[in-house]
C-alpha cells in the first residue's frame, strides 16, 4: 500500500510540473510559432477541432490528477490512537508578515504568491513582446501607438485569464486537490478572493482600454456586437457587468454590513461564467475547464446530499444569545477537529447556507453531531427566534462536515488554544479529541492551555461545552487542561443572574422525512467520488468528440460555412453539465441503494435514542449553583478556570512564558485584531518553537 501511494504522489507531483510548464511557455513565441503548428497537427482534431491543443495539454493533466488524488486520499493512513508518528502537513506553519489588505501571510503563501505574480508578469511581458515586435494586428487601419494600444488591452485581458485558472479550486469545499497541500476550502478562501480581486482588475482594464480605443476609431457600436464567427464584444460586455456587481458586493464594506446583498449578487456565477465562455471561445475555455468542471462536480453533490432533511435532535440556548444544535449522525461520517457543517433552514431563507464551527467529536460521539452558532446577524437572529418558540420540528438540511483531511492533535508538547467570543468554539472539539486519546492508556497528550476573552461573564457558559455529558471522570483524568478566562467589559463577577435563560433546552420529535447525516457517496466517498470524476470527463470527452466529428465538421468542412463560434462554447458547457449530472446521479442512486439497510437501521437507532434531560442548566457552575456529586467534569473545569475581570490577555506575556517547551502549537480564533496580533508574535522570531495556525470564518 505504501509504495502504491508513494508512487500515485509522484506521479501527481510530475503531471502538475508538467501543467505548470505549459502554462509557462503557453505565452512565449516559442509555444506560439514553432510548438502550436506541430502540436495543432496531432491534437486539432476532426473529433476535437481547434480545442484538442488546450483539451489535452491543459485540461486532461489537472483532471487527471484529480483522479489519482483521490486514490491517494481513498488509501490514507486513518488517525489512531497509538500513531503518535501521525502528522498533519502544512495546517501550521510558520508566519511570514501581517499586512493589510493580505491579513496573516505564511512564508509557503507568500512564496507561492511572488511565483503567481511573477507568472502573470512573465505571461504580459511575452505577450506584448509577440504583439508589438512579431505580429501587431491592426485591421482597422488605426495609428501605431492606437494598434499598440489595442494590443495592451487584449493581451492583458490574456493574463487574467491565469487567474481563472485557479479561480475555483479554493471554493470546491469536498475538494481532493487542496488536501494534497495541506488546505481546506474554508482556509483557502482567500485565495479566491485574491485571484478575484487580480482577475476583475485585469477584466477591468482590458474593458477600459477597448472602450477608450473604439471611442477614438469611432467603433463605440463594437461594445454591443455578437460576431457568429469570432469573438462575441457583447457577451463580454454583460460577463463584465455581472463581474464587476458580485466584485463590488464582495468587498469587506458590503460583505459585512449587507450580506444578503453579497451573497444573492455572488449567485450570478453562474450568468458570468456562461457569458465569459462565450466570449473567450471553446479553445480558451479549455484552459480554465478543470478548475470549473471539478467545482460543479462538487456543487451538485452538495445539492444531491442537502434535498435529505437532517435529523435534528436537541437545541439548547444558552447565555449571551448562543444556540447549540445537535444533529443525529451515522458512524460513516467522520470529520477532524475544527470542521464545519453548513446548515439550510427553508423556513427563514429558501437559498441562504451558512457556515458553523462543529464542537463534537466524531470519535467521542459516535451517533451524534453538535454545533454552535451565536446570534449576530438577520438569519440567526430568526433561528434564535424559531428555536425560542413552541415548535416541536424544524425542518433543515445540511451539507459537509468539512475540515482539514488529517489533524493530528497531539503532535505538540502543549497546545496554546486562543479564542475571542465565539472563536472558543473550534477549541472544543480539539479538546474532545484529546479527551478521546487519553483512553487509550498508551497516548501522550500534550499540555493545553486554552486563553479566551468574552465581553461578558454569562458567557462563560461556552466552556461548559468542553466536556460531553456523558464523560467520566476516567476520561479526563490525563487531560492536562488549564482556562484562562477574561471578562473584558466587567470588573467583577455580577451579583445576579439571569438563569432563566440558562434553562431552555429543546428536544425535537423525529420526522417520517428526517435522516442522520451521512456522507453523499457512503463510507468510501473519496474513491466513489473519483469514480464520479473520471466517469463524467471521459463521457465528456465522448460527447465532444462525436457532436464536433458529425456536428460541427461537417458543416465547417461540407457547406463552406464557419460553425458558430458562440455555439463551440455553449456546446462545451452543455454537454459538461449533462456528464456531471448523469454520472453523479447514477452513482450516487447506487450508493444510495446499497446503502438503504444502513440508512434504515440508523434511522430507526436515530429516532429511539432516549436523550437524558440535564440535571442543571448550562453554564450554572460559574454562577454557584450546586452539581450533583458526580458532576466530576464540571468540578475538573472549575478547578481548571481561572477567571479575570476588567482587562484583556496579555498575549505576548502568555506566548512567551511557553518558550521553555520544545514544540508548541499556537492557534487562535477569533476577532481580526486578535488572530493579526498572535500571529505578529509568532512571526517575531523572539520565541522560535512557536507553531501558529489562524482560523478564521470572516473572509
Amino acid at each position: 500500500m505504501g509504495n502504491m501511494r508513494s508512487l500515485v504522489k509522484m506521479l501527481i507531483m510530475v503531471l502538475f510540473l508538467g501543467w505548470i510548464f505549459v502554462w509557462i511557455m503557453i505565452s512565449t513565441n516559442l509555444f506560439k510559432s514553432k510548438w502550436t503548428p506541430k502540436l495543432a497537427k496531432y491534437l486539432n482534431t476532426t473529433y476535437f477541432g481547434p480545442q484538442g491543443t488546450n483539451l489535452v495539454l491543459l485540461t486532461v493533466p489537472m483532471m487527471f490528477i484529480a483522479v489519482l488524488s483521490c486514490v491517494y486520499l481513498h488509501t490514507q493512513k486513518k488517525p489512531t490512537q497509538t500513531r503518535r508518528e501521525w502528522k498533519v502537513k502544512g495546517r501550521m506553519g510558520r508566519v511570514m508578515m501581517v499586512m493589510n489588505p493580505l491579513g496573516i501571510v505564511t512564508a509557503t503563501e507568500l512564496t507561492f504568491s511572488l511565483l503567481f505574480v511573477a507568472l502573470l508578469i512573465w505571461a504580459l511581458s511575452n505577450y506584448l513582446y509577440i504583439s508589438y515586435h512579431v505580429s501587431l494586428h491592426n485591421h482597422d487601419n488605426a495609428k501605431i501607438w492606437q494598434a499598440k494600444f489595442r494590443a495592451f488591452g487584449l493581451r492583458i485581458g490574456y493574463v487574467g485569464h491565469y487567474c481563472w485558472a485557479f479561480l475555483f479550486f479554493p471554493v470546491t469545499r469536498a475538494s481532493t486537490i487542496l488536501p494534497l497541500v495541506g488546505l481546506t476550502s474554508e482556509s483557502s478562501i482567500k485565495y479566491h478572493i485574491w485571484l478575484g480581486h487580480v482577475s476583475n482588475f485585469l477584466f477591468l482594464v482590458h474593458t477600459v482600454v477597448f472602450l477608450i480605443y473604439w471611442a477614438m476609431t469611432n467603433q463605440l457600436m463594437e461594445t454591443f456586437a455578437w460576431n457568429p464567427t469570432y469573438v462575441s464584444n457583447l457577451a463580454g460586455t454583460i460577463a463584465m457587468v455581472i463581474g464587476i456587481a458580485m466584485w463590488v458586493t464582495s468587498l469587506p464594506s458590503f460583505r459585512r454590513k449587507k450580506f444578503e446583498l453579497f451573497f444573492y449578487t455572488h449567485q450570478l456565477y453562474g450568468l458570468y461564467i456562461i457569458f465569459y465562455v462565450i466570449h473567450v471561445g471553446d479553445s480558451w475555455f479549455c484552459m480554465i475547464l478543470p478548475n470549473i468542471f471539478l467545482f460543479f462536480i462538487d456543487r451538485y453533490l452538495r445539492f444531491l446530499q442537502s434535498t435529505k432533511r437532517s435529523r435534528l435532535v436537541s437545541a439548547r440556548i444558552l447565555p449571551s444569545d448562543n444556540l447549540e444544535l445537535t444533529f443525529a449522525k451515522t458512524s460513516g461520517v467522520q470529520y477532524t477537529p475544527t470542521s464545519i457543517l453548513f446548515l439550510h433552514v427553508p423556513s427563514i431563507s429558501k437559498l441562504q447556507w451558512h457556515p458553523f464551527t462543529i464542537t463534537s467529536s466524531s470519535n467521542l460521539e459516535k451517533d451524534t453531531l453538535s454545533v454552535v452558532i451565536r446570534r449576530q446577524g438577520s438569519w440567526t437572529q430568526k433561528l434564535y427566534t424559531h428555536l425560542s418558540s413552541s415548535i416541536d420540528s424544524l425542518e433543515v438540511s445540511t451539507e459537509g462536515p468539512y475540515g482539514p483531511n488529517s489533524f493530528d492533535v497531539s503532535r505538540h508538547d502543549s497546545l496554546i488554544l486562543v479564542g475571542g467570543g465565539s472563536g472558543v468554539t473550534p477549541f472544543i472539539s480539539v479538546i474532545r479529541e484529546l479527551i478521546f486519546q487519553s483512553q487509550n492508556p498508551s497516548a501522550k497528550l500534550p499540555d493545553v492551555l486554552l486563553v479566551c476573552a468574552f465581553k461578558h461573564y454569562h458567557d462563560l457558559a461556552l466552556l461548559d461545552l468542553i466536556f460531553p455529558s456523558d464523560i467520566s471522570v476516567s476520561d479526563i483524568s490525563k487531560l492536562n487542561l488549564r482556562i484562562e478566562a477574561y471578562i473584558t467589559r466587567e470588573d467583577k463577577k455580577p451579583e445576579t443572574t439571569d438563569d432563566h435563560r440558562l434553562l431552555q433546552t429543546k428536544w425535537f420529535k423525529p420526522q417520517p422525512l428526517d435522516s442522520p447525516i451521512s456522507p453523499v457517496l457512503g463510507p468510501n466517498n473519496f474513491l466513489w467520488l473519483g469514480v464520479v470524476i473520471l466517469s463524467s470527463f471521459v463521457m465528456f470527452l465522448l460527447l465532444i468528440a462525436i457532436v464536433t466529428r458529425y456536428y460541427v465538421y461537417p458543416v465547417d468542412h461540407n457547406t463552406g460555412k464557419i460553425y458558430n463560434f458562440s455555439y463551440r462554447a455553449l456546446w462545451d458547457m452543455f454537454l459538461g453539465c449533462v456528464c456531471i449530472f448523469i454520472s453523479s446521479s447514477i452513482v450516487f442512486l447506487w450508493r444510495k441503494k446499497q446503502n438503504k439497510e444502513g440508512d434504515k437501521e440508523s434511522k430507526k437507532q436515530v429516532q429511539s435514542v432516549e436523550f437524558q434531560t440535564p440535571t442543571s442548566s448550562p453554564g450554572s457552575w460559574f454562577h454557584g449553583h450546586e452539581r450533583e456529586l458526580e458532576s466530576v467534569p464540571y468540578q475538573s473545569i472549575v478547578q481548571a478556570t481561572s477567571v479575570h475581570f476588567g482587562s484583556k490577555p496579555n498575549l505576548k506575556k502568555i506566548l512567551f512564558e511557553a518558550e521553555g517547551s520544545e514544540d508548541v502549537g499556537v492557534m487562535v480564533c477569533g476577532p481580526k485584531k486578535m488572530r493579526h496580533e498572535v500571529a505578529k508574535i509568532c512571526s517575531s522570531g523572539l520565541a522560535k518553537n512557536l507553531h501558529f495556525e489562524a482560523i478564521s470564518f470572516n473572509w
